[in-house]
């Protein structure tokens, strides 16, 4: 075998730069992968299948903690950085770590990793976690739809499972949410795919996931996680960002990547943000990509009717990676109760196992409930503590109706939001224009 080489991951990345780069060539023997920023998904071994003919046992995945063990255990040479939404300083951090144990630091780029489409492929990205590429996403696929075209969405990686029985898999119904035994972050990404009937891929091979769309779509969108680029060439980058972290476009890998090689960059929930704020996001896409289109647009939140909230107790749930790696406060949830007139009820005090653990690791957090669910015992932990707390009412600013998941007694009421263009071109001009062009 050659080269040694250890990649550090989140299940995601890691396991693509692997398979497109690494899978079948003698130049490298990749000894371990290291896991992080997702619960209970080290202490698996990436399937011999997938991993290919070198490694007839397939390859360990590690906590990162272990890292400096790793690199002088096993006599490494060089680490893959390969995960997503972390601070420019701290992967300079993790460098050093890799470093001062005398191994080589990485970064695969889009020319070693990116596989090419036989059809046209738009990337949804953004500059950070909870920016608003989900409703992006929809917004893209509902015009290529009114125009005619068939549409498939590849979702970004979330393989926390078993990765064989996930190597490529086809969301069409809700059934197939239960079929592949879906976490809550899983179906905050596909539930409002499937509602507006669409269909969506994802998996661990993308190489094969790719194939298996292009059978079925006219064009493919690829609707990216966290703030990781796209997998694919793109003909077209549509990159989201954020007024409310304002400056984050170029403080984060890989987002700035993302910012600075965007065709079209979103300044999304303009209708919320502060001016000033949204003045400085526009002012970077001017300093390090004056050639993007810039698109101002809304994030309008609607409610459930039926239940009145003002002056009612209520716990306010959101997406958890927006509140968790994504750094953010509170999301949709928190906004429309407080817009309701409620009583927003601090969650803390109720918070049970490993949703108590969450409030001890992201300090940030203190009037939001995170909507963690990684795993069937996760989201039991999540219901208890919506049980225990002493409040009249939920509110949800999830993706998905989590009340399909958690049984309780108090009244859920739902927040749905979806993207809003302010100004002109907005994407049904650019896209139509696109498809023109090709």
């Amino acid at each position: 075998m050659g080269r040694k080489i250890v990649i550090m991951g989140a299940a995601g990345r890691d396991f693509h730069d692997f398979n497109t780069y690494y899978r079948d060539n003698p130049e490298f023997e990749v000894v371990a992968f290291t896991a992080t920023q997702i619960p209970n998904i080290e202490n698996r071994t990436y399937p011999p299948h997938l991993a290919g003919r070198l490694y007839p046992g397939g390859i360990p995945i590690y906590p990162e903690s272990k890292l400096p063990e790793l690199i002088r255990g096993k006599a490494v040479q060089e680490v893959v950085f390969a995960y997503s939404d972390i601070p420019h300083e701290e992967v300079m951090h993790k460098a050093s770590i890799v470093l001062s144990n005398e191994a080589d630091f990485t970064l695969l780029g889009n020319r070693s990793i990116r596989l090419r489409s036989t059809k046209p492929v738009v990337s949804v990205l953004a500059v950070r976690t909870g920016s608003g590429k989900s409703q992006t996403t929809r917004r893209v696929a509902a015009i290529f739809k009114e125009m005619g075209k068939k549409v498939a969405v590849i979702r970004h990686p979330m393989p926390y499972g078993d990765l064989l029985a996930e190597e490529v898999e086809r969301f069409e119904t809700y059934d197939d949410l239960d079929r592949y035994h879906t976490t809550i972050e899983e179906r905050e990404e596909y539930e409002p795919h499937i509602d507006s009937g669409t269909v969506v891929f994802a998996g661990v091979d993308y190489e094969k996931i790719l194939r298996e769309a292009e059978k079925e779509a006219d064009i493919i969108i690829w609707d990216g996680g966290n703030n990781d680029f796209s997998f694919y060439h793109s003909d077209l980058e549509i990159v989201v960002a954020d007024p409310f972290r304002p400056g984050h476009e170029l403080l984060y890998h890989p987002g700035e990547v993302n910012f600075r090689s965007a065709d079209v960059i979103i300044i999304n929930k303009v209708d919320t943000a502060r001016k000033e704020d949204v003045e400085k996001v526009r002012k970077n896409a001017e300093l390090v990509n004056s050639s993007a289109t810039v698109i101002e647009c809304a994030s309008p939140i609607s409610m459930d009717d039926g239940i009145e909230l003002k002056g009612k107790r209520v716990i306010a749930i959101d997406d958890g990676p927006t509140l968790t790696h994504g750094g953010m406060k509170y999301g949709a949830g928190y906004i429309a109760a407080q817009r309701a007139g409620a009583v927003i009820v601090d969650p803390r005090p109720y918070a049970v196992e490993s949703i108590r653990d969450v409030y001890r690791r992201f300090t940030h957090l203190s009037n939001v409930l995170p909507a963690m669910g990684y795993s069937e015992k996760q989201i039991m932990d999540l219901q208890e503590t919506i049980n225990r707390a002493d409040c009249d009412a939920v509110v949800t600013g999830t993706p998905i109706d989590i009340r399909r998941l958690i049984k309780t007694t108090k009244p859920i009421v739902h927040c749905r939001y979806e993207l809003s263009e302010l100004t002109k071109p907005g994407l049904k001009e650019i896209l139509a224009e696109f498809w023109d062009e090709r």
